[in-house]
């Protein structure tokens, strides 16, 4: 049997396969940023038995969008809503946990409330990318530097988000520290020029991350938090001066505080576009350093997956856009059958076309 089909342990949460669902930015929430009954259907058809499915970037705050129509998880009545999709995931024997979100500067006044620039640790704006506001795509903005006595309460709301994720039915949280946003632009020095305790050298850099993570870990322990980095992200215009040294520092104070995995993407994606025939040296580079769990993405099919698993580079492997076109992918590559293409225009907001109507290969089991 292949590695990529026996169980495997990510802190508390005992996996059937390593086939993970990877977070998936679909902006089809109901008004109010409340998860949609379209929402819990396409939560619901990705499920499976004992797999593990990591949920959209979800905002803990208003303050925290670059995407209108994402669900948020910064207000109780949010709570109902995800907990439909939970139950639903759950009765089909799967696991769900929830990504905890802030943009930081990957945004614009038309998206932010009152119309307020958005906030990072320098106001240093990104050269590239596009947030999407209610009329459509708009360019990321010049952002403006948090105060220092502005930062404890946004370590607060990640802490709120996880305990809300936790009442709605949620096997645990994700901090998003990957593609540049907030905790990844305190991260990186291309993005944090800040001669406070926030910035400077990488222990103070990293403190916004780390203390994130300890806010989820107070709410949900430390064996239900993850968290997603990308060490050779570019987009959003990121760059480090060190990034070895930066993230390995990184990998080595999250297996102190015992997380239940880390999520790695991989070199083979700059941007949103996949890089074939780059090495997938991310997790090789992080695996000695952190002893938990590891999960992969960027762009792997079946093949590679399995390859990386046999060499003991990661521990499970996470699927995005062939996820997003194959329901039940799981099944799909457990038997080598062929894989629906996915239709780009339908990524981001819309109807259920290119969300919930995508084939399963035997539509009984659907």
């Amino acid at each position: 049997m292949s590695k990529l089909f026996t169980p495997v342990r990510a802190g508390a949460l005992s996996l059937g396969h390593r086939v993970v669902m990877a977070p998936l930015t679909r902006m089809r929430a109901d008004p109010g940023d409340r998860p949609s009954a379209l929402m819990r259907e396409y939560y619901t058809q990705r499920a499976s038995k004992g797999g593990l499915i990591v949920s959209e970037a979800t905002p803990i705050s208003r303050q925290g969008y670059g995407y209108a129509g994402a669900p948020g998880i910064y207000d109780d009545a949010q709570i109902e809503g995800w907990r439909a999709v939970t139950n639903a995931v759950h009765a089909k024997g799967g696991q769900i946990v929830l990504q905890l979100w802030h943009v930081g500067r990957q945004s614009h006044p038309d998206i932010q409330p009152n119309g307020a620039a958005p906030v990072a640790p320098s106001a240093i704006a990104a050269a590239e990318g596009y947030g999407y506001a209610t009329h459509g795509p708009v360019p990321f903005s010049m952002p403006r530097a948090l105060e220092r006595d502005e930062i404890p309460a946004i370590i607060a709301e990640f802490g709120a988000g996880a305990a809300r994720a936790r009442a709605a039915g949620f096997d645990g949280v994700e901090i998003h520290g990957a593609n540049g946003y907030l905790p990844d632009q305190f991260l990186q020095d291309g993005t944090n020029r800040r001669t406070d305790d926030y910035g400077g050298p990488i222990e103070n850099r990293a403190r916004f991350l780390l203390e994130a993570t300890q806010a989820a870990i107070d709410a949900f322990g430390a064996d239900r938090v993850g968290v997603r980095l990308s060490p050779s992200g570019t987009y959003g215009s990121m760059f480090d001066s060190d990034p070895q040294a930066t993230f390995g520092y990184v990998a080595r104070k999250l297996d102190a505080l015992g997380i239940a995995y880390l999520h790695v993407v991989e070199p083979r994606i700059k941007g949103t576009e996949l890089i074939v025939e780059a090495e997938p040296v991310a997790v090789r580079h992080l695996r000695p350093l952190f002893r938990g769990t590891i999960i992969a993405a960027g762009g792997f099919d079946g093949v590679g997956a399995k390859a990386l698993l046999e060499a003991g580079d990661a521990d499970a492997v996470a699927f995005g856009r062939a996820f997003i076109a194959n329901p039940d992918l799981p099944e799909r590559l457990r038997l080598g059958l062929p894989l629906n293409a996915y239709d780009r225009a339908t990524f981001y907001g819309g109807d259920a076309r290119g969300y919930t109507d995508y084939p399963f290969h035997d539509r009984a089991a659907a």
